[in-house]
């Protein structure tokens, strides 16, 4: 199941979110899951006694997991007989959850870590290979598809970051790695923005990253549900190509499957004496070659700049496209 916040693109500014399903394995045609709510309920009005899911109005996945569900349970909904599904080409999409409570980003491909410690002529730390290492992020810029992203206040080095995000969506604590994945509800794209020389001041006193990480996280288009992925599983991941286009060039390939740690290992980390609660975001960190700090020299020659285009694209999680501009002024 690949479920999606969309509106259509002519619809009035602030106009809120809808909660929508793909009907097709490509995400051509979405269906409204309130309409579809309605409709079955219509057919059957003992579905809204029997039913949590029936009994009151379906708006955002946030308010879904706030009702106590699980994001597998919209599936009951897929049965409705509308007279015509959406079709992607009018919608436009939002963040897959649009306010996670928290979002942990980790650090799990090899190559990506090795590159950025040889870049100071060392060794990857031991501890590495045993702990899965994560710093928090700023849940209050979350960005969706399309949306647009600027380099911070003070920053020349703005760099894309191609990653894979998992959503909680149950209440766990002290979840050991054979059990972790059962807590995810789904997996979208995430590029983890980052600003290289505010990074780079930032962690010469060992602390961050801060203000090199935390002015914008883009996700999306849609959450896919683990069933769609299990044929592919491989190694700690899935076998499934991730690559990341600057204004259509190529620049970034890797894949799912080269990471380290599982996301079962990450949510045991996660979860270690604290709880972990629905619409948590875990980020697997950046693939390998999935970022200008490790190509740029041999490739772009520079960081992104207003007018690029990036589009973050990952097999059966869709493609995550942004535009560069100027920093809004005040």
């Amino acid at each position: 199941m690949k479920i999606a916040h969309v509106r259509e693109h002519t619809a009035p500014a602030g106009a809120p979110w809808r909660l929508a399903a793909a009907v097709d394995a490509n995400g051509t045609r979405w269906l409204d899951l309130e309409v579809a709510r309605r409709e079955l309920v219509a057919r059957d009005p003992a579905r809204a006694h029997n039913s949590a899911l029936f009994r009151q109005p379906i708006t955002t996945l946030d308010a879904h997991l706030a009702n106590g569900l699980r994001v597998d349970a919209l599936a009951d909904l897929l049965g409705a007989e509308v007279d015509e599904p959406t079709d992607a080409s009018v919608l436009a999409f939002g963040p897959p959850i649009l306010a996670p409570p928290t979002f942990r980003d980790f650090y799990a491909f090899e190559q990506h870590v090795g590159t950025m410690w040889k870049r100071r002529d060392m060794e990857i730390p031991e501890a590495w290979y045993r702990l899965p290492i994560f710093y928090f992020s700023n849940v209050s810029e979350i960005r969706g598809p399309g949306d647009p992203v600027w380099a911070p206040r003070g920053s020349t080095e703005l760099d894309y970051e191609l990653e894979v995000a998992a959503m909680i969506d149950t209440p766990v604590r002290d979840l050991d790695a054979a059990r972790g994945e059962e807590a995810i509800g789904g997996y979208t794209i995430l590029n983890d923005w980052s600003a290289r020389d505010l990074q780079r001041e930032e962690t010469t006193v060992r602390l961050g990253p801060a203000k090199g990480k935390d002015f914008a996280s883009s996700i999306g288009p849609w959450l896919v549900t683990p069933d769609e992925l299990a044929e592919a599983r491989s190694g700690k991941g899935y076998d499934l190509a991730m690559t990341a286009t600057v204004n259509g060039t190529e620049l970034s390939r890797g894949t799912w499957s080269s990471a380290h740690f599982s996301f079962g290992d990450m949510v045991e980390r996660a979860s270690a004496d604290v709880r972990l609660r629905p619409g948590d975001l875990l980020g697997s960190g950046t693939v390998g070659t999935g970022c200008l700090l490790e190509i740029r020299d041999e490739i772009l020659g520079r960081y992104l700049e207003p007018g690029d285009t990036v589009t973050l694209a990952i097999e059966r999680l869709g493609e995550l496209t942004a535009p560069v501009v100027q920093r809004p002024t005040a």
